[in-house]
């Protein structure tokens, strides 16, 4: 039976999230970071491989052998992250820089490869291309968060260099919050910190949210 696509989002966005529930991609999410717009950037970069690969791999599964399947699936992501990033290095050429080898990385992202062999593989093309978007803004939701916090608490700032994702219009759109701010939150160990406190922030929410579904089984197991 095929998930329906309010189940699939669901999952993606939340349930199964692929930052704080599997915990795949988390490179790059640590390592990018350490501002807003990087990681607004990556985000969009990796979304856009995920519906696109999704797609493709559940188009062309009728066409797939078994024992050739992993390598065509890494084939067309790879083909798809080279276009991604020859399309950034063309048009956001300091978004590209800053973001450094993470974006070409893209293609050893371990949840592209999962949702292409776990879902895309087995589903018709609608139900793959919806689960690679909402599993991209799922992944996009944490690295722009871990963005925001760490650049905020870091430099007081918010949408800091944001001409390099919006051109010379977001020159101005730069949000200054306080004066200065706490280094260690751009660095390795900020990175882990913020990474521990979103995840325990999620299963704080998820919890709470069993206990408020299923209150007479929490309580029932509580007593026992």
């Amino acid at each position: 039976m095929s998930p329906d696509f309010l189940d699939i989002s669901r999952d993606a966005l939340w349930r199964n999230n692929t930052g704080l529930v599997q915990f795949l991609g988390l490179c790059p999410l640590l390592a990018v970071t350490t501002t807003l717009v990087n990681g607004i950037g990556l985000g969009v970069a990796t979304t856009i491989v995920l519906f696109l690969s999704n797609t493709a791999v559940s188009l062309a599964r009728p066409l797939l052998r078994p024992e050739t399947r992993i390598i065509v699936f890494v084939l067309i992501i790879a083909a798809l992250v080279t276009v991604v990033d020859l399309f950034m290095h063309a048009r956001f050429f300091d978004l590209h820089r800053s973001l450094g080898i993470f974006v070409p990385l893209i293609v050893t992202n371990c949840a592209i490869v999962a949702r292409a062999e776990v879902f895309a593989s087995r589903h018709d093309p609608l139900r793959a291309a919806i689960d690679g978007l909402m599993t991209g803004l799922g992944f996009t939701l944490v690295l722009i968060t871990l963005g925001a916090a760490r650049e905020l608490v870091g430099q007081g700032t918010l949408l800091a260099q944001a001409e390099m994702l919006f051109g010379p219009n977001g020159q101005n759109t730069s949000i200054t919050v306080f004066d200065g701010g706490f280094l260690i939150a751009t660095l390795p160990p900020g990175a882990f910190f913020a990474m521990g406190l979103l995840i325990a922030l999620r299963n704080v929410m998820a919890a709470h949210r069993s206990t408020d579904k299923y209150p007479a089984i929490m309580k029932a197991e509580t007593a026992g």
